[in-house]
């Protein structure tokens, strides 16, 4: 059967283009291209690592988020209620909403005093007084509320903004929206001190955002990444064998078509060859001084000091280097996370000595360098505890009011937003939702969180859903 003579093929594609000049110039630029890695990727490549401009000039620049896992009882750190004292051991006077566990008891008194600190006067808990030390340049929000008591989905809620895996995390948003100022490390780095939350990594995954986006754990000790040695005898066969992988992960790509999962894999390869000098340099600390160790708690003789202290200062190197967003997790103190359901005074006063005089000193210090600034430093668990005694002397969960802080990166500093009722059981007044949190934190970084949006099952996705609001009464004029 004889051809149309009127046919004409289709003209070759970019791609086939590239293909078919290999040996010019169109192999010589690719290869350029892939030297650069996701760091010479296109700025509306949406899995670039290029620093991107936010929608309004930011308050903050970078985030350090300091986890508190299990839920940190807000009446014993940070919202002092007298009625707890002088009903102590009574039956509550007010409805009681379904606890984690239905273990209702009397009404339990904080066991530590509370006095005043700063100029501003806040009252805090005599657990940190390091952290009350700094007094003056705390935010501290009475009225946060979530939608789980439990701790997986609450944990999902609080780093996701849902209460299901498979969203992405807070840190992934950040560096999918602004990019990062680091080429040789990761956007979005978690420091675990040992203990990964209830949800376990998904709580920094990248969900349906790029794989480039997703939290890069470094775990204690020497080998903060694993496989990050290098394991070839020379320079130049490490090299070769990278540009072997190249190679065949672009012949690939231009046969398959773009995919995330191989690109973000290509990434991943240069990102590991810059991270061999970076991140030995990054955690080698002997270059800081012994005063700035011993500030840290460095020399502690209680092990959870030492490590999370190394980690607060490992945070602060990280956002000099231009990482645009840190989370710490907790170190284990021999007691289940700050998750209180017995023993509440040795429990809080283990993770207290644990994270007291490193956050403290995180935040003298940032302040005294000038990156307090446009840092900003978050504080929170994924809810609270409850007035009433679980058994004799723990507390359940509450998520019906609880307090976090925010301190640096445009927040207001000693002051309190919002309250809860007398006994510290719900939040009565600003009340806010844990999208609101979200909100607030992207609008401090220059970002619209109705606008950073992302197409996904059929509908346009965000960290805040369909809600959140900023709260500007906390933010810096």
């Amino acid at each position: 059967m004889s051809h149309c003579r009127r046919y004409q093929p289709d003209p070759a594609s970019r791609r086939d283009f590239l293909a078919r000049t290999g040996c010019g110039f169109g192999l010589t630029a690719l290869a350029s291209l892939a030297q650069q890695a996701a760091y010479g990727a296109s700025p509306v490549d949406d899995g670039s690592l290029l620093p991107r401009e936010p929608h309004f000039p930011p308050l903050a620049t970078r985030v350090i988020f300091l986890y508190i896992d299990g839920g940190p009882s807000a009446m014993d750190l940070f919202d002092p209620k007298p009625l707890l004292a002088k009903e102590h051991g009574q039956p509550i006077k007010m409805k009681v909403q379904p606890t984690q566990f239905d273990n209702v008891g009397t009404v339990l008194k904080s066991p530590w005093e509370f006095h005043n600190h700063g100029e501003s006067g806040l009252p805090l808990s005599t657990l940190i007084p390091h952290i009350a030390k700094q007094a003056d340049d705390l935010c501290i929000v009475r009225s946060m509320t979530s939608e789980f008591s439990e701790h997986t989905n609450a944990n999902y809620f609080l780093h996701t903004g849902h209460g299901l895996q498979g969203r992405p995390s807070m840190g992934s948003w950040a560096s999918f929206g602004l990019g990062t100022e680091c080429r040789n490390l990761p956007g979005f780095i978690v420091l675990n001190g040992g203990l990964i939350p209830p949800g376990g990594l998904d709580c920094f995954h990248n969900g349906f955002l790029p794989a480039t986006h997703q939290g890069s754990v470094f775990k204690p000790g020497k080998t903060p990444v694993a496989d990050l040695d290098r394991t070839e005898l020379t320079d130049s066969a490490q090299q070769r064998k990278l540009a072997l992988l190249r190679d065949l992960d672009r012949q690939v790509i231009e046969q398959a078509g773009r995919q995330d999962s191989l690109e973000s894999a290509i990434a991943n390869y240069e990102l590991a060859f810059r991270m061999q000098t970076a991140v030995p340099e990054l955690t080698d600390i002997n270059s800081e001084t012994k005063a700035t160790q011993e500030l840290y708690g460095l020399f502690s003789e209680y092990e959870p000091t030492q490590i999370y202290g190394r980690n607060c200062l490992i945070a602060r190197r990280l956002i000099e280097r231009g990482v645009r967003f840190i989370e710490l997790t907790c170190p284990g103190v021999g007691t289940d996370r700050w998750d209180q359901h017995s023993g509440l005074k040795e429990g809080h006063e283990r993770n207290c000595r644990a994270v007291d005089q490193p956050i403290g000193a995180l935040l003298a210090d940032l302040k005294s360098r000038g990156l307090l600034d446009d840092t900003l430093v978050v504080f929170a668990g994924e809810f609270g505890r409850t007035p009433m005694a679980q058994g004799s002397d723990g507390r359940d969960h509450n998520p019906f009011g609880f307090s976090v802080w925010l301190a640096g990166g445009g927040v207001r500093g000693g002051m309190t937003y919002g309250a809860t009722d007398e006994y510290g059981y719900h939040a009565i007044e600003n009340k806010l939702e844990m999208h609101d949190l979200h909100a607030t934190i992207l609008h401090l970084l220059g970002i619209d969180h109705t606008r950073l949006t992302v197409r996904f099952g059929g509908r346009d996705m965000r960290l805040t859903d369909v809600f959140g609001h900023v709260v500007k009464d906390i933010i810096r004029a």
